[in-house]
This record gives C-alpha cells, sequence and structure tokens, in this order.
C-alpha cells in the first residue's frame, strides 16, 4: 500500500465545497478542514504509488477551487 498526505490551499471560500469533492474521489481515505499555511489535508491511500500520483495530478490538482498542493508520500520499512 502507498499512502500519501496531501496539503492544500483552496480558493477563499470553497472550502466546504471542495471538501465534498474530494470525498468522492477514489483513493481518498480522509479529508479535514485545518486553521494554518493550508486549508485542507488530505489522506490517499492506494496499492500503488501510480495511483496516487494519478489521483493527485488528474483530480486533485486540475481542480479550479485548488490554489496549490504539497504532497508527501509515507516512506513504509
Amino acid at each position: 500500500m502507498t499512502t500519501a498526505f496531501v496539503l492544500i490551499n483552496a480558493e477563499l471560500g470553497t472550502e466546504e465545497s471542495l471538501v465534498a469533492n474530494l470525498k468522492k474521489i477514489q483513493n481518498v481515505d480522509e479529508v479535514y478542514i485545518v486553521y494554518g499555511v493550508y486549508d485542507i489535508v488530505v489522506k490517499i491511500v492506494s496499492d500503488s504509488l501510480d495511483n496516487v500520483k494519478q489521483t493527485i495530478t488528474s483530480q486533485i490538482r486540475r481542480s479550479d477551487q485548488v490554489r496549490s498542493t504539497l504532497t508527501m508520500i509515507v516512506v513504509e520499512d
């Protein structure tokens, strides 16, 4: 399994609708609105790194409500 956390800066006022849309995406395991530098934290879990990358680039980053992202891929030992 591959796990990644995506930190998202959302367009102002779109956080709640963005969370609803993110929860519909395959491989998205958890979504939280947070305070701080970022607005939303997303946990992605999939059977392959390619699926994680596809989820981020094709489905999350292309949303008009997403201003920017920072991705952290979990290293498993």
